[in-house]
């Protein structure tokens, strides 16, 4: 499987980066507790995102979903979206199209 999009892949990785920092306790994907987390810089924490969301990206070419920390991606081919479900109360859709 792999994704189809027609938007600028920088776009996207922006929503979705956007979107997963909203998973509580993201972080816990690199294996990185409260402390390490806040140890690091914006700099730093941004580069984490950004290959978070880039990681996501790529296994929801291969898997229709995957787990981030307390939360999912999830890829949806017949609308060209990824949702990422944050909580119970909050999914973000990110659009994969212009």
């Amino acid at each position: 499987m792999t994704i189809r999009y027609t938007r600028a892949y920088d776009r996207i990785l922006d929503d979705l980066s956007n979107a997963l920092a909203t998973i509580p306790k993201f972080y816990e994907a690199f294996e990185m507790n409260d402390t390490d987390w806040n140890e690091l810089d914006d700099n730093e924490k941004d580069v984490c995102i950004r290959t978070l969301a880039d990681d996501v990206f790529y296994l929801l070419g291969a898997e229709p979903s995957a787990a981030v920390s307390t939360g999912s991606a999830e890829y949806d081919a017949g609308h060209g979206v990824i949702k990422v479900t944050a909580g119970p109360q909050l999914v973000h859709v990110v659009s994969l199209r212009e």
